[in-house]
């Protein structure tokens, strides 16, 4: 091989080894994402449908507790931790709301 092909490998092989670090991380978004404004309209006496059509299916279905609906919504942009996150928990008693708890606090390790 000449020097000339040596000259190239070496720079393409830099190159590589500089590009391979500059990964992008995409921002994740996770859950449902509630609007300040649907929640103020959250009110105790709603249906099961009138919750799910103002703040859509919840995010957790736990299915040994099916008078409890809770929905968990985070941001977190690209490495750093979430910057935005959300739990709301909608209690049910004969399919009607009977306690709304808001804001409740999430893994700070998000």
């Amino acid at each position: 091989m000449t020097n000339r092909k040596w000259i190239v490998i070496l720079l393409m092989t830099i190159a590589l080894a500089i590009s391979s670090g500059c990964v992008y991380r995409a921002s994740i978004s996770q859950g449902n994402l509630i609007k300040e404004e649907d929640l103020a309209q959250l009110e105790v006496g709603m249906t099961k449908n009138q919750v799910r059509f103002l703040l859509g299916t919840p995010m957790i279905d736990d299915p040994f507790n099916k008078q409890r609906w809770d929905y968990v919504y985070y941001l977190k942009l690209r490495r750093d931790d979430a910057t935005f996150k959300r739990w709301v928990s909608v209690i049910f008693e004969n399919d009607v709301v009977s306690e709304i708890r808001k804001d409740q606090e999430l893994n700070p390790n998000l």
